[in-house]
């Protein structure tokens, strides 16, 4: 799901959301769209894969759906790559 041969889309996302300014406080499926240049319903994709694993979580501001990052969960998943799951 993260990663696959000719993607890393949502390993990127999650690294921009780690980093400090606009990312650190959340995002929307719009500026996801801008950063990394694809159109709305793919980055919307890519945002509810995320979401559905656990590694994004939302909040809603002004109507508009925003994705943190759920630092627990990505750590959870790390250990489990690290034990060799």
């Amino acid at each position: 799901m993260l990663r696959t041969p000719t993607d890393e889309t949502r390993l990127r996302i999650l690294a921009w959301l780690k980093e400090t300014g606009p990312a650190a406080d959340g995002v929307t499926a719009d500026a996801v769209a801008e950063r990394f240049s694809m159109p709305r319903p793919v980055a919307v994709t890519h945002l509810r894969l995320l979401q559905a694993t656990g590694m994004l979580r939302t909040s809603r501001s002004e109507g508009r759906v925003h994705y943190h990052r759920d630092e627990m969960r990505i750590a959870e998943v790390a250990r489990m790559f690290e034990k060799g799951w």
